[in-house]
């Protein structure tokens, strides 16, 4: 069991809270507007780019990805892919077993999923002191929770090495494990770090453009080349080229606002995308 590491800090820590937070980040103002339902769909959505910061600054644009896969129906596994803030664990940990809990309850890890997906890389290794304290996946299971219950299952995969190899290899795992099969992939990152609201919504633009086209390598050499402080660069990439393989050919803006719009004026700013990936 992988116990919460940021519950009552980046989310609530009870239930009854938890789940009035989500909600409250639904009808937030820079929210979609109004709680979602799940719907038949015909899962069409492959990927989604989410944050992973506190629910008050991050999660008015996160609940917009999570409207558009509830509109699309529920996929029967999630793979998670998130950057390693710790520095704990192998530069590309993946869990293959065991569930992960939060207020809202259990969530079971596809073992066979994972597995295929392990098979598929020398470069990813089962192991879990790397999952042990990061935050970056867990912080988007209580909105997977809230809109489908424990019905689904998760494999999450941790990175620390986002060089363009390593997520070339990881998204080629993902995609060649998920063929044939319900799967959708959530890339967790946060953009822009710490900079003028000017500055971080002008910069963390030019790395959306490179994701709305598809473009994996271009997306790495643009956050090299205009020193981009996108967390989770390496996970995007993985997850454009997994969605690629399986059949995605367009991408769309759901929402990028920052911390300056979500939780008010400040002088530095983290940016916020909420980006649908689709057949």
């Amino acid at each position: 069991m992988r116990p919460p590491v940021v519950a009552g800090q980046f989310y609530a820590g009870t239930r009854s809270a938890l789940l009035e937070q989500v909600e409250w980040c639904y009808t937030h103002s820079h929210g979609p507007g109004e709680v979602p339902k799940v719907q038949p769909g015909s899962r069409r959505l492959v990927g989604l780019v989410s944050p992973h910061a506190g629910y008050m600054y991050s999660g008015p644009v996160a609940a917009h990805g999570f409207a558009r896969m509830a509109q699309d129906g529920m996929p029967g596994s999630i793979v998670i892919l998130g950057p390693n803030h710790t520095g704990a664990g192998s530069g590309v940990s993946i869990m293959t077993s065991g569930k992960w809990r939060t207020p809202l309850g259990e969530v079971q890890v596809d073992k066979q999923l994972g597995e295929a997906i392990k098979r598929g890389s020398e470069i990813i290794d089962v192991d879990e002191v790397a999952h042990a304290h990061e935050h970056s996946l867990e912080v988007q299971l209580p909105f997977l929770q809230h809109l489908f219950g424990d019905e689904f299952k998760i494999v999450p995969i941790c990175m620390m090495l986002q060089d363009a190899k390593t997520s070339k290899e990881v998204g080629d795992a993902i995609g060649k494990a998920a063929v044939g099969k319900d799967v959708a992939i959530i890339a967790s990152t946060d953009f822009t770090h710490y900079e003028s609201q000017r500055s971080a919504t002008t910069k963390d633009h030019r790395a959306i453009d490179k994701i709305l086209a598809l473009d994996v390598g271009g997306l790495i050499r643009t956050v090299e080349e205009e020193s981009i402080t996108m967390c989770g660069y390496g996970p995007v990439s993985a997850m454009l080229q997994a969605a690629k393989k399986l059949g995605a050919k367009k991408a769309e803006l759901l929402k990028y606002a920052t911390s300056g719009e979500t939780a008010g004026p400040m002088p530095q700013v983290v940016g916020y995308g909420s980006i649908a990936v689709s057949r």
